[in-house]
């Protein structure tokens, strides 16, 4: 006797022709999600039980820091943000369907948390991901690449040891914390230590990425909300080549010119050098520094109290030389009166020539007097002769009274530069002593 389920399998063939169309053309996979999105409400928050708040579980990686505007007080990261929620609508029996446990859906078919960030500004080009993970349990994995451009109280009076801290607040537009609560997909410490998605390879490194979880408090109602305070500091070698030692040399060559005598003119001439040093050095950091309205780095404060430093010096100097020029040329006029004193008084004029040949030759005006005969024109050539000698050291004790007093306010300058070169290395030390302890 023949088998008889070749004959029985024909039957069912003949009797059921859908069931081998179905499977050809409508595959397990099509029949799940077919099945899963049949009757779904995405307007929905998918729970059975209303009371129950729906757990969204948030994750933040930085990816890397692409541009720090401290004039804007921006701040533009590359960021993987990852979102973990329970579907109770998206679940089924995976017996059912050949062992599938996890497909793909489009996210614009679910409902999804409507989680924003609060410092947010822009998004930039960022690759898009139409579609979410969803496993046999209903739950949903939701993971976006994005380039966020975020509001940042950025300081930059450390500059270049500066640390920044900026924080991303997560948290839902409309649903309160009955509807939607938040909490960390991973532990603070992971979330915190975990630098792996980091490009380590900018001008910014990354120190930490710590989450806390609050709730704000409004007349709307309770809002549950994650902050990743996300901690970044400078690598400040290129800064210290390019601006600082530059600045430190300026600094000594201003010093050492306060050894030249306060009345030499090759001390004005080098302040003059230094000051154009100092313009020109100031210019070009101009497009290093970080522009802020907030606050201004502590080399530029520095520089400026510098160069008035020099201004005052390089006045003084310059006053000092114009006093002395002055003194001189009054001096040189005293003779001269005497001169024509005698020729006035013998009634004969002499030789301008000679004249000012002989300004300072006392010998001749003496001879001329001597040969005049009188003793009153000798008395009063020798009183001629006496008050230029109390007026020249008069003269000299004046330019002593202003050289003393110029001494002093140079000394006073010195000293005082010393100290706020003091303040300030000190002040940069202990920067970039903090700046390497984190």
């Amino acid at each position: 006797m023949a088998p008889l389920w070749p004959l029985i399998l024909v039957t069912i063939s003949v009797s059921f022709p859908g069931i081998q169309a179905t499977d050809i053309s409508h595959p397990v996979l099509h029949h799940l999600t077919k099945k899963l999105l049949q009757k779904y409400h995405k307007e929905v928050r998918p729970v059975h039980n209303w009371s129950e708040s729906t757990i969204v579980y948030l994750d933040l990686f930085v990816h890397a820091v692409l541009d720090v505007d401290a004039q804007n007080q921006k701040l533009k990261t590359s960021i993987w943000y990852r979102e973990v929620w329970d579907d109770e609508f998206l679940s089924w029996n995976t017996s059912m369907f050949d062992e599938i446990r996890e497909i793909s859906l489009p996210l614009s078919s679910i409902w999804a948390p409507d989680i924003i960030i609060n410092e947010f500004v822009d998004i930039e080009s960022s690759p898009n991901f139409p579609y979410v993970s969803v496993n046999s349990s209903g739950t949903i994995k939701n993971t976006k690449l994005i380039q966020l451009v975020s509001a940042c109280s950025l300081e930059t009076y450390a500059f270049p040891f500066d640390i920044q801290n900026c924080s991303l607040t997560f948290g839902s537009i409309l649903h309160t914390v009955e509807d939607v609560d938040l909490a960390f997909l991973r532990s603070r410490e992971n979330t915190e230590l975990d630098k792996k998605a980091h490009l380590n390879d900018s001008e910014w490194e990354l120190l930490s990425v710590s989450p806390t979880y609050s709730i704000l408090e409004s007349s709307a109602g309770h809002f549950a909300q994650i902050q990743f305070n996300v901690v970044i500091r400078r690598r400040p070698l290129l800064y210290i080549v390019s601006l600082l030692i530059p600045s430190i040399f300026l600094m000594l060559v201003d010093l050492g010119s306060f050894y030249l005598p306060p009345n030499c003119r090759a001390r004005i001439v080098c302040k003059s050098n230094v000051l154009v040093g100092y313009t020109v050095f100031k210019v070009n950091m101009s497009d290093e520094l970080p522009r802020s309205a907030v606050s201004t780095p502590l080399i530029g404060i520095f520089l400026t109290v510098c160069m008035v430093f020099l201004v005052l010096s390089l006045s003084k100097s310059i006053l000092l030389m114009n006093f002395l020029h002055d003194e001189r040329r009054r001096e040189q006029k005293q003779p001269l009166m005497c001169f024509q004193g005698n020729a006035q008084a013998d009634g004969t004029g002499m030789d301008p020539r000679a004249l000012s040949a002989g300004v300072t030759e006392f010998p001749i005006c003496l001879e001329h007097q001597v040969q005049s005969g009188t003793l009153k024109e000798i008395w009063s050539q020798v009183r001629s002769i006496s008050d230029y000698l109390r007026a020249q050291e008069q003269a000299d004790r004046q330019e002593m009274k202003w050289l003393t007093l110029l001494y002093c306010f140079d000394r006073l300058l010195f000293r005082s530069y010393i100290i706020v070169l003091g303040l300030y290395t000190i002040t940069l030390g202990s920067l970039w002593a903090a700046w390497s302890s984190l």
